[in-house]
């Protein structure tokens, strides 16, 4: 019936990992991920002690669909830009602007703000600034230009690279909630909870073996190395300049981190092929 969980029998391997996976899939995005068996609130925010340990796999999953437009708009001859453009526009659909939302907040904050108190009041108003504004456009270009010349250069490859891009890049986003307390004790970031050690550890180890897992497909070890370390450098920054401007973390901060790790894996992979 209509609204049952799926799942089988209560008890079965596996059942806290694909928990943790569809929590995370309806966490970053907008799929209509059914309720499972044994869940008992799907619509609740997501345990983060557990649930990124999953992250690499939902970011591998959302990343899919717009790799495959990427492919086939260049396929039929859109040329580069376009197909990178509609890839994107596919990769913000999917997950509602989620990141994109907290990287314009941040950009607002940070940038209008004088106080620490000023900073929080700017990034809660659901109004788009001019510092905003201007991330989210040099955002979206850095991401489709870079897609764009990785397609040019690299050919199917580069599809490979955004879903290891959108894989990395989730995973350096936990270091502002893994390094940082929340500033809001009545916000999302301090409701999920922080990761742990053993979930930190299954997130990064699984996140660089799909990265190994990109060789064959046309990926150079230099490349996944330069991926690796921009997009780790990109969290670390966000994460110190948090530290500086508020003191802590909110779930923007999160937000902003993954938009900035994303092109951070992307260009790291363009200084090498």
């Amino acid at each position: 019936m209509a609204g049952e969980p799926l799942g089988g029998e209560a008890d079965w391997p596996g059942r806290g990992l694909l928990h943790d996976l569809a929590a995370c899939l309806r966490f970053y995005s907008r799929l209509p991920v059914p309720r499972l068996l044994g869940e008992p609130e799907p619509h609740a925010a997501p345990d983060f002690r557990t649930a990124p340990r999953m992250l690499p796999l939902a970011g591998l999953i959302l990343a899919l669909p717009p790799a495959l437009i990427l492919i086939a708009g260049w396929r039929i001859g859109l040329g580069p830009f376009v197909a990178a453009t509609l890839a994107v526009a596919v990769g913000v659909l999917l997950t509602g602007a989620l990141h994109e939302d907290g990287l314009a907040d941040v950009a607002d904050g940070f940038g209008g703000g004088a106080t620490p108190e000023r900073r929080l009041e700017i990034m809660r108003d659901s109004r788009i600034g001019a510092y905003g504004g201007v991330a989210l456009v040099l955002a979206l270009a850095l991401r489709i230009g870079a897609l764009a010349t990785l397609l040019d250069r690299t050919g199917i490859a580069a599809a490979v690279a955004m879903v290891l891009a959108a894989v990395l890049s989730r995973v350096a986003a936990l270091a502002p909630m893994v390094m940082l307390r929340p500033v809001r004790p009545e916000g999302l970031s301090a409701a999920v909870g922080r990761p742990g050690t053993a979930t930190l550890a299954v997130a990064v180890g699984s996140g660089l073996i799909l990265a190994l897992l990109t060789l064959p497909f046309g990926v150079p070890f230099l490349g996944i190395v330069g991926m690796v370390a921009l997009a780790l450098a990109a969290a670390l920054a966000v994460t110190r300049i948090a530290r500086a401007k508020i003191g802590g973390q909110t779930g923007d901060v999160v937000g902003a981190c993954q938009q900035l790790a994303e092109i951070g894996a992307l260009l790291g992979l363009l200084t090498v092929v």
